[in-house]
């Protein structure tokens, strides 16, 4: 069990709908959200937070990840629900949120596309695209 609560993408998406205070950071890269794309929150009258937990194409960590949160102007009234592609990603930038203080971090634990299905597909299994939440290409 993670220290981190973890929820759906369903579930993500309806605390962003009827949530305030609820904000999504997509921590995917930068190449991810070009060539894969991004959750769409115009229905909610949110943006999404496209902070990037690694940098492409080393993939080190973001040195500037919290800082990078501070500039959003996200602070730690906001419910932060996290996203990547799979849920991993998303529950170490949730941790490294927590422990910057950020008290309401939330690991959206199926992804954008989730994890691959037997013949190695994503978007079949679950996750933000599976579940026909909105999304688009940036």
């Amino acid at each position: 069990m993670s220290d981190i609560p973890e929820v759906t993408s369903a579930e993500a998406w309806r605390a962003l709908n009827e949530d305030p205070q609820a904000m999504l950071i997509d921590v995917r890269t930068d190449a991810e959200w070009t060539f894969v794309g991004m959750p769409d929150l115009s229905a909610a009258g949110k943006p999404v937070f496209p902070i990037a937990w690694q940098l492409y194409p080393s993939m080190a960590v973001n040195p500037g990840f919290v800082e990078e949160l501070h500039r959003a102007g996200l602070g730690p009234e906001h419910r932060l629900y996290f996203l990547c592609r799979s849920g991993a990603r998303s529950l170490a930038a949730a941790r490294a949120a927590r422990a910057a203080g950020y008290p309401h971090v939330y690991n959206i634990a199926d992804g954008f596309e989730g994890p691959t299905d037997p013949e190695g597909h994503r978007r079949t299994v679950c996750g933000w695209i599976k579940e026909g939440l909105p999304w688009r290409q940036r």
